[in-house]
């Protein structure tokens, strides 16, 4: 059989094995391929389960196979925003390696060896250092990490001979800080390893062409004090392959002709969901709180024989997390209550249905946890929204809408950001000191920083060499020296200590670690305020097991594990959203156009409810009584 002209860009063993294991190349890898196999810098924008992941990576391992690069060191570095997809990432990429060896065996020719390893603060010491003696082929890490390895004047020798960066699941980051924090290190490795290649890779993502200057930057040329600056071009490569999308609103109380919505919803939402827990072999359940997700993972398991659900969320320890998500996988759970700890791409296996209890906050989000179901190519994702009260049923008509018209709201990334700024001047002078115009130009090359003013960078650099450290805040002490003969920066001892100690975006909460009393094992994480209030003897339940409170220090909590009445339920600050203005904006139209339908007929309403925004009967009778309530509470019938 012919092999599809994007595939007969690889190795024959490669092409062997595609068309063997997975068939036919997928629309966004017959459009991608082409572009990176000619070291075009890209910005993948494809649906979820479309292959992406290996789309990136596949060219970079033909490489290898071929013979097109030689010699030791990381040729391909890949970060993703979360821990667990960077794992997840690792054990997949094993897979292929595994078959494509067999492929070349049975061909006869040599397969060459490409070792993967993750970096993260999870990794031990010693693995830490192992890598550094002998760097992987491809690395593995996350914004936070490569930050301090291109900090430390041994990590940065793993970058020397580096060829591709890929950037997972940037649609994640690129809207807040920890973007711009992510960028800065990754224009930090130009000076390194000269220029490589960069492979964004985002499912839901607008407007593309600011993210792909965003991620591209520029390239600089000429004298620090007359530089010349050029955007490095980043092609847009979209899929033309529309993701299939499905989704309905049920409510399970009472109608609201007789009572108000409140918390009476819980008994009714709970059968109901136990209902399609039994009904479906797997079953992921969306939460916008690590409290919710917890209660509602409490509340499945009563009076059941065995639990049917359990919780998944950051504040629960990585081994937990992976133990959840491989029982799902293998069939020996039902179903998983979570945050957006699973929005992203880890493989949980085949899903058969998605719910969400509670309105997501943002379109994109609600888009991403739906197409955890139907993952696999030209395959529907389905999602069943669970609205819990009656403002939740405005937001989730507006979703729906919103969900099956694809209509996600635009990111802006952030310009600018001087604390992330004073964070990155700080790294970079405490490996190595800086001409200050080379720095202020240097600085430029990153896309949020090249509107950044001769002015601002002054500012800075005086807060950071002691301007202020008269003040009574001691963290404005003076970090770096300033020499203005030799018009030169650089750290001081031990500044760049707290870089690696306290850098990042990412706020430190004051959680305390939760441990087993016997083993010391960290089961996950409490916050101060709920710690505070706990006495030694307290039970509570978190993870789908109650703790009893063995002992409180000054920052773990020691637990045994106990039978009886779940206690009550851990409760984390900080996890409230608002609505961005996209949404918000969707919401005031549906508002108008509702007013417009109240004062004509009610059924017609309710009809058009249920048909355009895939409301049951319950929940489009109480959405009205709930609109028709609030007009006469306020006056304006």
């Amino acid at each position: 059989m012919k092999a599809d002209p994007a595939l007969s860009l690889f190795d024959p063993p490669i092409i062997d094995w595609f068309t063997g294991t997975l068939g036919s190349p997928t629309d966004i890898q017959v459009r991608a391929w082409p572009e990176i196999a000619a070291g075009n810098n890209v910005l993948i924008s494809a649906p979820t389960g479309s292959g992406k992941t290996l789309t990136a990576f596949l060219w970079s391992i033909n490489q290898w196979l071929t013979g097109n690069w030689t010699g030791n060191g990381t040729r391909v570095l890949y970060v993703s925003p979360m821990k667990a997809l960077n794992n997840d990432v690792h054990k997949n990429l094993l897979k292929p390696l595994t078959e494509l060896r067999a492929s070349y065996e049975e061909a006869g020719k040599e397969f060459i060896e490409i070792r993967v390893l993750t970096r993260s603060g999870d990794t031990p010491q010693a693995d830490r250092r192992r890598m550094l003696r002998h760097p992987p082929e491809i690395l593995i890490t996350t914004p936070e990490s490569l930050n301090i390895m291109i900090s430390s004047k041994h990590g940065r020798r793993l970058f020397e001979c580096l060829d591709t960066v890929i950037l997972d699941e940037i649609h994640a980051v690129v809207g807040d800080k920890r973007g711009v924090h992510l960028m800065s290190a990754v224009d930090r490795l130009v000076p390194l390893s000269g220029e490589f290649q960069r492979i964004a890779l985002s499912a839901t993502i607008k407007p593309q062409d600011k993210v792909a200057d965003f991620i591209g930057g520029y390239t600089i040329e000429g004298s620090p004090l007359d530089p010349v600056y050029r955007k490095r071009k980043v092609s847009i490569v979209r899929s033309n392959m529309k993701k299939k999308l499905t989704a309905s609103i049920r409510f399970s109380g009472e109608t609201h002709e007789k009572k108000k919505i409140d918390n009476t919803i819980w008994p009714q939402l709970v059968d109901a969901l136990k209902v399609m827990i039994h009904r479906h072999n797997s079953t992921l359940i969306f939460a916008n709180s690590r409290r919710m997700t917890e209660k509602v993972a409490r509340l499945i398991n009563e009076d059941e024989h065995e639990d049917l659900a359990y919780a998944h969320h950051g504040s629960l320890a990585k081994e937990i997390r992976l133990t959840v998500e491989s029982k799902l996988k293998g069939g020996d759970l039902k179903a998983i209550v979570a945050t957006n700890s699973l929005e992203l791409g880890i493989d949980i296996g085949n899903l058969d249905q998605v719910l969400l209890i509670q309105c997501p906050f943002s379109v994109s989000s609600a888009i991403q946890r739906i197409g955890r179901s139907g993952h696999g190519v030209g395959e529907t994702s389905s999602g069943v929204l669970y609205p819990t009260h009656g403002r939740d049923l405005i937001n989730a008509a507006v979703m729906v809408q919103c969900v099956l018209a694809q209509d996600i709201e635009p990111v802006e990334p952030v310009s600018c950001p001087l604390d992330v700024l004073a964070q990155v001047i700080l790294a970079m002078t405490g490996v190595e000191t800086w001409d200050l115009d080379g720095l202020y130009a240097f600085l430029r090359t990153n896309a949020a920083f090249h509107v950044l003013s001769r002015r601002q960078f002054e500012l800075v650099l005086d807060m950071l060499a002691g301007r202020y450290a008269d003040t009574r805040i001691r963290e404005l002490k003076p970090r770096v020296t300033i020499d203005r003969i030799d018009n030169t920066v650089k750290a001081r001892a031990g500044s760049l200590m707290l870089v690696n100690m306290t850098g990042g975006t990412i706020p430190d909460r004051g959680y305390y670690d939760l441990r087993l009393v016997e083993s010391r094992t960290k089961i996950g994480e409490l916050d101060e305020e709920f710690v505070w209030e706990r006495r030694v003897g307290e039970t509570f339940a978190m993870g789908a097991q109650n703790w009893r409170i063995h002992r409180i220090t000054h920052n773990d909590v020691d637990v045994v594990p106990v039978e009886g009445k779940p206690g009550i339920i851990p409760f984390w600050r900080a996890e409230a959203r608002n609505r961005d203005f996209h949404f918000s904006q969707k919401v005031a139209c549906f508002l108008e156009d509702a007013e417009r339908q109240l004062s004509g007929s009610e059924e017609q309403f309710r009809d058009r409810l249920c048909h355009s925004c895939f409301m049951d009967d319950v929940s489009a009778q109480n959405l009205i009584e709930y609109l028709k309530l609030q007009k006469q509470t306020t006056g304006t019938n």
